[in-house]
């Protein structure tokens, strides 16, 4: 593709013009490689959560999670132990909201 190194010698200096300078460079591509692997081990994860789900072994939803779910389809939360709010967000699930 570049046969000569006067091709070689332009790219190089538009990279150092796009970036301003030699020495943000090696910071760009430290940060793409950090974000690369951020980005895979995301993807990793909901894979992992996919297959537990089709497998029938996802993780149980923390009470937090159950009761915050709760508040955001109306079901009020107030002197209700975990069990009862499982169940009225079943309910209202099965009903169709």
């Amino acid at each position: 593709m570049f046969d000569s190194p006067w091709e070689w010698l332009i790219v190089g200096l538009v990279i150092v013009l796009l970036f301003g300078s030699a020495k943000k460079i090696p910071e760009f591509s430290r940060n793409l490689g950090r974000a690369t692997g951020e980005f895979k081990r995301g993807q990793a994860e909901i894979e992992k959560e996919i297959k537990g789900y089709v497998n029938g072994t996802a993780p149980e939803p923390k009470d937090a999670d159950v009761t915050s779910f709760a508040k955001t389809l109306g079901i009020s939360t107030e002197n209700k132990d975990i069990s009862q709010i499982r169940n009225e967000v079943a309910e209202k699930l099965k009903s169709g909201h």
